[in-house]
C-alpha cells in the first residue's frame, strides 16, 4: 500500500476528533479520547502551531494514522504516532517513523537528533524503534502514569543525524557510573 502524508490544517478539526475518539490508544496516556477533550486540543492548536506540525497518514483511500511532531523551536524534537486499530501489525509505524526522520531532517537542518518514547511493554515500538535506527538512550522507572492509575516503566529512544546520515548507529556508554567511594 502506497501511504502519503498530508498536513493537518485547523479545517481538519471534526475529523481529528472523530480520529481520536472512534478508536482505542492503548500505549498513550489515555487509552479513550474524551469528544470534549479532543475538540479542546483541536481548538488549543495542539496539532498545528509554531512548535507542532501534524501529518494524516493515508492510504487506499482511507486515513491509517496520524503523526505529530512537536518541539520544532529546538534542537531535539519530539513526535507522537497513532496507527489506527485496525492497520498495526502492517508495518505503517515503520514507515511513519522512517518518513518523519527524514522530513525532520531535511526539513529542519539545524536538528541533530530526534527522540521518541514508548512504554516499556510497548514491544512493537521498541522494535520499530530499533529497525529504523534509533538507540535506547533511557529508561524511566514509573514514568508513565495510566489514566487508570496504573504507573509503567517508559523507554527513550532516539536518532542522531550523523548516525543516520553514515548508516550508523551510535549506542551509549552505559557503564560510566563513577566508582564508589570507600
Amino acid at each position: 500500500m502506497d501511504l502519503t502524508y498530508r498536513r493537518y490544517a485547523d479545517a481538519d478539526a471534526d475529523d481529528l476528533v472523530a480520529f481520536l475518539t472512534g478508536d482505542t490508544w492503548p500505549f498513550h496516556g489515555s487509552a479513550v479520547v474524551d469528544p470534549e477533550e479532543a475538540r479542546r486540543w483541536a481548538a488549543q492548536g495542539r496539532f498545528d502551531n509554531a512548535e507542532t506540525r501534524s501529518f494524516w497518514i493515508t492510504g487506499g483511500g482511507d486515513t491509517l494514522g496520524l503523526v505529530r511532531l512537536m518541539d520544532l523551536g529546538d534542537g531535539t524534537p519530539v513526535f507522537d504516532l497513532r496507527i489506527r486499530a485496525r492497520y498495526r501489525g502492517r508495518g505503517i509505524g515503520g514507515h511513519a517513523l522512517t518518513w518523519l526522520t527524514e522530513y525532520l531532517f531535511t526539513e529542519l537542518p539545524r536538528i541533530r537528533r530526534i527522540e521518541g518514547t514508548t512504554r516499556q511493554d510497548n514491544a512493537a515500538m521498541r522494535r520499530t524503534f530499533r529497525r529504523c535506527g534509533y538507540v535506547k538512550e533511557a529508561h524511566y522507572r514509573e514514568g508513565w502514569p495510566s489514566a487508570d492509575g496504573t504507573v509503567h516503566d517508559a523507554v527513550g529512544y532516539a536518532i542522531l543525524r550523523r548516525d543516520r546520515d553514515a548508516g550508523t548507529t551510535t549506542v551509549p556508554t552505559w557503564d560510566d557510573e563513577p566508582a564508589p567511594e570507600r
